[in-house]
């Protein structure tokens, strides 16, 4: 039997990448209403241990982000995809 892949480590470089960038710019999709948004139009709700944004046109969360002291936890399962650019490589 071959392997088909590797460990999660290789996506490192990848991921710092596309977390390097400004998400407030990128483009989602609703998974509630399907409907296509920039990030910076959700409607963000501060009054909770975090910061929760809801889609403007149905109200349903898109993501929730949450930090404390060395960390931060990220869901954006409200969010089929999002696109972003990335910055040219030197």
């Amino acid at each position: 039997m071959t392997q088909d892949h590797i460990d999660g480590n290789a996506a490192g470089g990848a991921l710092r990448d596309v977390f390097a960038v400004d998400l407030t710019a990128a483009t989602g999709r609703c998974s509630a209403c399907d409907r296509s948004l920039a990030l910076a139009e959700a409607h963000l709700y501060t009054h909770a241990p975090g910061l929760v944004a809801r889609c403007p046109g149905c109200g349903e969360v898109v993501f929730r982000l949450v930090r404390a002291p060395g960390r931060a936890w990220l869901d954006m399962r409200g969010m089929t995809c999002v696109e972003f650019e990335l910055p040219a490589r030197p």
